[in-house]
């Protein structure tokens, strides 16, 4: 028996621009989408599963954009409704949650050896690779999680699930998107959004581009055969991949407690393709790498990496939502969304996931150079940062010499990393940042925005190094002599700083 159709029923949670929030089925979301401000879910790693999934339905339903002017038409006059509507009827047996053909994103003929709790298909609630402080679910017997709850963690899974080393069937494969970071372009309404990250592809790839409730079922006999990996076809296929083999059972209710989960498709990676939502390193030898969380350093230190110019291929969002919006008045992108998970290298641990916002700077409309300015922004700050450390490093060696023994490098280092100093430089540049990107638009004087950048970085290279002092101030004479022999470095990059920030303030009087 077939129950809990994903078309009609409410599982998508969204918000309205009134604070409100509902969940929606797919239809109502699709067809709703200028009503609807945005997705929210507490999850940044559902938020970002449920973006792709919508993505790739409207791909499939709407049959484009196949070029940048079909992309704009979109975006003026909205999804034309009956290419959703139709689209939906005619795929409608496919997006059965129970189905004993056809169950929604399962393998129907999959009898697992043994049931799991379905916190396995919640990284939240995931024991295996990343129990949480504070999270009190019994994953040997958890509470029961409701249908559209399920359905949301359900897309999270086959998104963002990392390899372990058991499986049912062969060695599970991360899922293609499960590490980089994913950069999401919002916009003003949910419309706007998905349109901003709807990178249009040639007819010819849309045409093949089949997501995954569009093709032949999976069974059990062909998930565990690994003598050939697929190949990814297109944005569709990326956005729906199939990476887990799931199967859950009817239990008559609106409540689910267990699932059976194994491995899934293994994607061919030297013939993927490059995902809109990912930035790349360019290297020489490995082609493009995708851009992760980092354990020491906040991804705002690296922003510049979104924009063309650099050592990177930025996402393809990016540009899209630039070429959408460029001749298009107040509809500039309202920011970018980053979501995504921290994992250890090789290992299916996750240390942590993460959402942030930025605003994308809305001079880029007219200045390309923009990028340019941000990046030689963050070189500034972190030649600054590198006075800290040698200031800091002095000091410690100092400490540690007591005479004239000379200390151990790796000791140096050591008590260098244990200073709150440099920690505090950054994060109170980080609120700074987000200033400055509000700061660029269309009429702002690009001058006056370095000006105050650098004022910024004086201010947070100053407090730091008084912070600092204050921390270790003592009466002790030795401690007092390594302060003032170690300061030198932080007295000329203020100063350098004091003289730049003068300068621009001359500039200004005269002009």
């Amino acid at each position: 028996m077939s129950r809990f159709n994903l078309i009609d029923e409410k599982w998508i949670p969204v918000r309205f621009p009134d604070g409100s929030r509902d969940e929606l089925g797919i239809r109502d979301t699709l067809l709703r989408s200028r009503e609807i401000e945005s997705i929210e879910d507490q999850s940044p790693l559902v938020v970002a599963a449920l973006y792709r999934f919508l993505l790739a339905v409207l791909y499939r339903a709407l049959e484009g954009p196949t070029d940048i002017d079909q992309a704009r038409e979109y975006f003026r006059d909205g999804f034309p409704e009956n290419k959703i509507t139709n689209y939906l009827d005619k795929w409608r047996d496919r997006f059965w949650l129970f189905d004993d053909k056809y169950p929604f994103y399962q393998v129907a003929d999959y009898e697992p050896k043994q049931w799991k709790s379905w916190t396995k298909i919640a990284a939240e609630h995931n024991a295996d690779n990343a129990k949480v402080l504070f999270d009190h679910i019994d994953i040997r017997d958890p509470e029961p999680i409701s249908l559209p709850r399920f359905v949301c963690w359900l897309l999270s899974v086959h998104t963002f699930d990392l390899a372990v080393a058991k499986s049912e069937f062969l060695q599970p494969l991360d899922a293609p998107s499960a590490r980089p970071i994913l950069f999401i372009v919002t916009g003003k309404t949910l419309h706007d959004t998905l349109c901003l990250c709807l990178r249009w592809q040639a007819a010819h790839i849309l045409k093949n581009d089949l997501a995954q409730w569009e093709k032949t079922p999976e069974t059990t006999e062909t998930m565990k055969d690994r003598k050939s990996k697929r190949i990814i076809t297109g944005y569709a296929d990326l956005f729906s991949w199939q990476s887990r083999s799931l199967i859950v059972r009817d239990p008559g209710t609106n409540f689910i407690q267990h699932v059976g989960f194994a491995s899934g498709l293994a994607a061919d990676q030297e013939k993927t393709v490059v995902d809109p939502m990912i930035c790349y390193y360019k290297d020489d030898e490995s082609g493009l790498i995708p851009i992760k969380f980092r354990e020491d350093r906040d991804f705002w230190r690296d922003f510049d990496s979104l924009f063309l110019g650099g050592s990177t291929e930025p996402p393809l969002v990016i540009q899209n939502a630039i070429d959408l919006c460029r001749f298009t008045a107040g509809k500039w992108p309202v920011g970018v969304l980053i979501c995504g998970q921290k994992t250890r290298s090789g290992q299916a641990k996750v240390d942590f996931w993460r959402m942030e916002r930025f605003v994308l700077p809305e001079a880029l409309a007219t200045n390309k150079f923009i990028g340019e300015e941000i990046r030689q922004f963050l070189d500034i700050a972190e030649e600054t940062q590198k006075s800290l450390w040698q200031a800091c490093s002095a000091f410690a060696r100092d400490i540690l010499s007591h005479g004239s023994r000379e200390p151990d490098k790796k000791d140096i280092s050591k008590v260098v990393k244990q200073m709150t100093a440099s920690s505090l430089y950054w994060s109170s540049l980080e609120s700074r940042f987000h200033e400055i990107l509000r700061s660029y638009v269309h009429e702002d004087d690009l001058d006056d925005v370095r000006c105050q950048w650098l004022i910024y970085v004086q201010e947070a290279l100053r407090n730091s190094w008084n912070q600092h002092c204050a921390t270790v101030a003592s009466k002790d004479a030795w401690t007092l002599r390594a302060l003032t022999k170690s300061e030198g470095p932080v007295r000329r990059k203020l100063k350098e700083l004091r003289d730049e920030i003068q300068n621009y303030r001359l500039q200004e009087v005269e002009s």
